[in-house]
């Protein structure tokens, strides 16, 4: 039996993956509680800016799908001719 552990990580790199997310959560937390009207506003664009993405995906799936109607539409009246 073979065992890959390269992509393991150790108990030491994980106690200091897990340290360093701690210092960033408690780092972001300090920002919040001293501006928090920013990071609202912050919040907010990050919000908008996830809406019009899915919008906008939403619009090019809606052209695609109406798109692929038309061509086969066609295609099927000249099969009929």
């Amino acid at each position: 039996m073979v065992t890959d552990t390269a992509d393991t990580p150790t108990e030491t790199e994980t106690k200091s993956t897990r340290e360093k997310a701690g210092e960033a959560f408690d780092g972001a937390m300090d920002a919040v509680k001293k501006k928090p009207v920013a990071t609202a506003a912050i919040a907010t664009g990050a919000a908008a800016a996830v809406a019009g993405a899915v919008f906008g995906a939403t619009k090019l799936r809606q052209k695609s799908d109406s798109g692929d109607k038309k061509t086969d539409s066609k295609s099927k009246s000249k099969e009929a001719a």
